[in-house]
């Protein structure tokens, strides 16, 4: 179903047609990088202090919109609409504070080979692309998407793939970028092809914001391939309500019906969902899509991004909100990714108000204060530290199912009964 800005969009584009809107490939090709097309596409004059500014920002900041996300955009409201601010560059971005960093979490020194960044100790952010469907205003990685489109060169790839193949402790690659389903189906299973002939990576994980931005890239081929190569999970990057469309409706149906598991990561920021109404409603149409509300992140300190922060309290207020107000899946875990390359930090509200030797005190989310009685002995197993000889709880190998009963016990071949007698048998009895 096409609305009818849609239809307008499509129709002001030349050789826009019903059918071309929902090809990925048309989408990317026609993405909106200038002004007057902005406003020829919205049918809309931009109020002057826009117009004035917009070329300072773009020399640095670049501005790229898919007509999708475009026609998303409430033209009455321009000034406080989420899709509008998450799309079109503001002076504000040309403000730089003294605590911004050009890279604020430390990426490119936790970088042991190109395209991998290895911070925690089993697992590695692989950045496949550099390309992305759009150029978000919040992007944590200014310095690296959007200012230069690019597709890492095969021998990047390949000596990220060698790193992580003679790193054996790695069980867990996120690809990521840019976006990873900007690359063709054909490269992408290719990369994820080699990814699962390495033995010790069990988890492969795709961040993406294409059912956001462009959810028509999410095609059946797309998803057939996939389907390979599982475990694979995806992370979406919804920020707000208004972002859920038909379009990422089926997208996101797609996906689920493929068997893989959804994550959604959001950002908190100023003006777009520092609302605990919006962000309840979005977890909420999130879960109705089968889509788990995995972090909502404070927003880093990267440049240009002072005007879309909120304080962290403002990010208690809305895990307050849903904590005992909500389903429990439907809670996001509230991050900071620390400066420098800490990691992600949870911050969430104290429900631990106190606690003694044998009792804590606990508050719930209505402000009921209860106590919780611990045992007055706990005598843990005797541990020698000697993990790879353990005898005692440390058995993690998978349970073999190898009782067999009844006939499938004299079927089996490696159980060695020839015959089943009933309990109280007279004559077995007298054997004895």
């Amino acid at each position: 179903m096409i609305s009818e800005q849609q239809k307008h969009i499509y129709d002001e584009i030349e050789g826009g047609t019903r059918s071309n809107w929902h090809d990925w490939k048309w989408q990317v090709r026609h993405s909106i990088r200038s002004l007057e097309t902005v406003e020829k596409l919205l049918g809309i004059r931009l109020p002057d202090d826009l117009r004035e500014q917009y070329a300072k920002i773009t020399s640095k900041f670049p501005m790229s919109i898919t007509p999708y996300y475009l026609s998303l955009i409430n033209t009455d409201d321009l000034k406080n609409d989420p899709i509008f601010r998450q799309s079109f560059p503001v002076i504000d971005e040309l403000r730089v504070l003294k605590t911004d960093m050009a890279d604020p979490l430390g990426e490119d020194k936790d970088s042991p080979v190109p395209c991998i960044t290895h911070r925690y100790p089993d697992r590695v952010l692989f950045l496949v692309s550099n390309t992305c469907a759009m150029y978000c205003r919040h992007c944590t990685r200014k310095r690296r998407v959007g200012d230069k489109d690019s597709i890492p060169g095969k021998t990047q790839v390949i000596e990220g793939l060698d790193y992580i193949r003679n790193t054996p402790r790695i069980r867990d690659v996120l690809l990521s970028g840019g976006d990873p389903f900007l690359l063709s189906d054909e490269y992408l299973d290719w990369i994820l092809t080699e990814l699962r002939k390495i033995p010790h990576v069990e988890i492969i994980r795709i961040g993406t914001r294409t059912p956001v931005v462009l959810p028509y890239r999410i095609t059946d081929e797309l998803v057939e391939m996939l389907k390979k190569h599982h475990p694979v999970w995806i992370n979406s990057h919804f920020n707000h309500p208004r972002e859920i469309t038909a379009s990422s409706r089926a997208a996101l149906k797609k996906l689920a019906d493929a068997g893989i598991p959804l994550g959604n990561q959001s950002v908190l920021l100023a003006g777009v969902n520092d609302c605990p109404r919006i962000m309840k409603s979005l977890v909420h149409k999130l879960a109705v899509n089968r889509v788990r509300p995995y972090y909502l992140y404070q927003c880093d300190l990267s440049e240009g991004l002072s005007h879309f922060r909120t304080p962290v309290g403002k990010g208690i207020e809305i895990l307050e909100s849903l904590i005992g107000h909500t389903s429990g899946f439907c809670v996001p875990t509230y991050v900071i990714d620390a400066p420098g390359g800490g990691g992600k930090i949870p911050v969430m509200p104290n429900y631990l108000i106190s606690w003694s030797t044998n009792k804590v005190v606990l508050r719930n989310y209505e402000g009921v204060i209860s106590t919780y009685r611990e045992p007055d002995s706990y005598e843990p197993a005797f541990c020698d530290r000697n993990c790879e000889d353990c005898s005692l709880t440390l058995h993690l190998d998978d349970a073999e199912e190898y009782k067999a009963v009844g006939i499938e016990k004299l079927l089996a071949d490696y159980d060695k009964t020839i015959s089943l007698v009933p309990e109280n048998n007279t004559r077995y009895h007298r054997r004895k």
